[in-house]
């Protein structure tokens, strides 16, 4: 059955190779996230109509990806800011050293008179900065006289730099002219620890006052913002400009860690903790006035990804979502009006068949690489890496990696082993800590077909007869679950070892790699392993898993019990699926397009209404041409649930526990996808 199962899969998916996430979903709307792969500690700016975006890196090289945007949802790489950072035998991966989870943090980004900078600080390390002219590069490195944790830099208005930076006691001080360090007796702390104001901080001078924003991640994580009238202080500081809003994801699997295998997973939780939620980030204004918010949220073990909400100002503050449910940020909702449309895109091309002089620009490596024992000449249109000493995985120089995508993804590589000697190993990795692979090992006596599991110790062969060989990764994201497949002629895949737990962990702080490998573990020098191709396929790769049945009935059913929506004595409500009103004409509604993606759901000739703010959400029936307190926004959870969000309120349509009654007035579904928002529905 699993064999069965693996082959449908290809033959479904097999054909979306070029279809990646994106969040435009072509109807003037997107979904969140922006990008459904690692994007971490984000910083943006605008300058004049063009937004540009950076972010953490950590110890993969090339690092500092670039990217540009003129509608804040569609975003083009343009490359990155440092090819290879070499402070160290840590960041080569020689001497017993590393530097996984080190490297690249936190950037802030900034344009000042005509020039780019990038500001990162580098644990263990001091700070470097970036210059450019043309974000799209050269950029020039230098290295600043002080390590400043997550800081951000204020060009002022008046001439003057100003740097904050710290975790809970928030630094200031003003930086030379040069930008190197501080200026003697400027330092001071101008936040206190115990004010709330976490670590992750974006400084910013908006008509005349002064305002921070950072993350608070001990229990329930959230954003707080600062202002204050003068750079320097005092500071009035809001406890949450965005808080609680995970789109119902629950916590994944959490790794217990140990020295060595094997390791201790602990299971998801569901319980609505507040450790999923938006947190770090900042804000970014467009031409015509519109303020956004962008953030990130731990993911689970895809990574940290980056997402985009609309911000009301309200009492001077900015907070994330819209008036009628601040702090929470809709999954799906209207692009932002720059000005400018653009066309849906991606960011990257995440399939190479390694047929270009370069490696497509989605591509990292695991440390610095060794530029002379890699190529894309010595054997055209292939990526041949030579297999340099190493005890395993962890310490394989030149692991070519990409971020993993979610909901769900299917990496599939195809290799050459004719060029393995004996000690050689290649293949295909899922990478992380613990990592598992599939892939070959040339022994003295025969080639193997291998999978190993570093969760459990737990390796899985079989001989394999032949020199091609493709090597397959299903991942699941929404379960962490993953299973290694492989096959001889790249049509009929055999599985190979057991389930794999995917987790998030903080030692390489990253989540899961797809990546491509050769090391040697014998004596002597290694041979080479030639990858033909790495195509990535991914059966979600829009806002909605299922498409809006526009035009069409259907019915609904509240996710977890299945009680049925339906209008009885003129309201509607919620009955057991086995009432008779759940199987007739009352359960049985008509999908109206509202443009948008948005629908007005019909009864017969009413269509369900929801009362203006001052009624609490309260549903009813209403005749005539609906409008906005008729109108929903078609949207799901991260698991593909419908959640209907209403435009009267702001707020989800939610049937209370227990009673049936149904209201709109929900800020957003919660983890356990038991609270009555989350929603099934069926064609009539």
């Amino acid at each position: 059955m699993r064999k069965l199962i693996l082959i449908v899969a290809l033959m479904v998916h097999g054909s979306a190779s070029a279809q990646t996430w994106r969040a435009d979903n072509g109807n003037g709307t997107f979904t969140n996230p922006l990008f459904y792969d690692e994007f971490s500690d984000p910083d943006m700016i605008r300058v004049g109509e063009d937004f540009y975006l950076t972010g953490t890196t950590m110890h993969s090289m090339p690092g500092l990806p670039v990217l540009h945007s003129k509608d804040l949802v569609n975003w083009k790489l343009l490359g990155y800011a440092l090819d290879r950072m070499d402070l160290g035998p840590e960041f080569r991966l020689e001497d017993g050293k590393e530097a996984y989870g080190q490297g690249i943090w936190a950037p802030s980004f900034r344009f000042h008179n005509g020039t780019f900078y990038i500001f990162s600080n580098v644990n263990r390390h001091r700070t470097q900065l970036f210059r450019a002219q043309n974000p799209a590069g050269p950029w020039t490195r230098t290295e600043m006289k002080r390590s400043l944790h997550d800081l951000s830099v204020l060009f002022d208005t008046d001439g003057k730099v100003y740097v904050i930076w710290g975790y809970q006691g928030i630094n200031f001080a003003q930086l030379n002219n040069e930008l190197t360090d501080i200026i003697p007796g400027t330092e001071r702390i101008i936040i206190p620890k115990d004010a709330g104001m976490g670590e992750g901080v974006h400084f910013y001078k908006i008509n005349g006052k002064y305002f921070i924003t950072s993350a608070w991640f001990a229990g329930r994580m959230r954003m707080p913002c600062a202002r204050a009238d003068k750079p320097e202080g005092p500071y009035e500081v809001n406890q949450a400009i965005s808080a609680d809003e995970d789109f119902g994801l629950a916590e994944g699997y959490r790794l217990q860690r140990g020295p060595a295998p094997p390791f201790n997973v602990i299971p998801p939780n569901t319980a609505d903790r507040g450790r999923m939620s938006l947190h770090q980030g900042g804000i970014v204004d467009t031409p015509g006035g519109e303020w956004w918010g962008f953030s990130m949220m731990d993911y689970n073990s895809v990574g940290r990804l980056t997402c985009l909400s609309p911000v009301t100002w309200q009492d001077g503050w900015p907070y994330f979502g819209l008036p009628g449910n601040l702090k929470r940020t809709p999954r799906t909702w209207v692009k932002p009006k720059t000005g400018h449309t653009s066309p849906p895109a991606a960011p990257y091309e995440r399939s190479d068949d390694f047929s270009g002089t370069k490696l497509k620009n989605v591509w990292q490596w695991n440390h610095v690489p060794v530029q002379a024992k890699w190529s894309l000449r010595e054997r055209r249109g292939f990526l041949r890496l030579h297999a340099l000493p190493a005890s395993d995985l962890w310490w394989a120089r030149n692991t070519l990696t990409q971020r993993a995508v979610g909901p769900v993804s299917i990496p599939t590589a195809e290799l050459d082993t004719g060029g393995m000697k004996t000690g050689d190993v290649a293949g295909l990795a899922l990478f992380s800590f613990p990592y598992a692979w599939i892939g070959i090992r040339r022994e003295a006596d025969g080639v193997m077909v291998e999978q190993f599991d570093q969760t459990r110790g737990k390796t899985s062969r079989l001989p394999l007869k032949g020199t091609r060989v493709w090597l397959r990764a299903h991942c699941d994201f929404l379960t962490e679950k993953a299973r290694f497949s492989y096959s001889t002629d790249g049509k009929k895949f055999e599985p190979l070892g057991d389930e794999f737990t995917m987790v998030f962990q903080l030692k390489t702080f990253q989540g899961i790699r797809y990546s491509l490998f050769s090391y040697h573990t014998g004596s002597g020098e290694g041979g080479y392993a030639d990858f033909d191709r790495l195509t990535v396929d991914e059966p979600h790769p829009r806002g909605l898993m299922r498409p809006i049945p526009v035009g069409k009935k259907i019915t609904l059913a509240v996710f977890g019990n299945g009680s049925a929506l339906v209008i009885k004595d003129g309201l509607l409500c919620a009955v057991p699926a086995g009432d008779p009103l759940a199987n007739g004409s009352a359960a049985q509604f008509k999908v109206v397009d509202r443009g948008l993606g948005r629908v007005a759901l019909q009864w017969g000739e009413k269509f369900v209404s929801v009362a203006t703010p001052g009624g609490k959400g309260k549903v009813t029936l209403r005749s005539g041409r609906p409008t906005d307190p008729e109108t929903f926004q078609w949207a799901e959870n991260v698991y593909g649930d419908l959640i209907l969000l209403s435009l009267a309120t702001h707020r989800h349509l939610r049937v209370e526990p227990g009673s049936g009654v149904v209201s709109a007035d929900h800020p957003g579904p919660r983890p356990d996808r038991k609270d009555g928002s989350c929603f099934t529905w069926k064609l009539k």
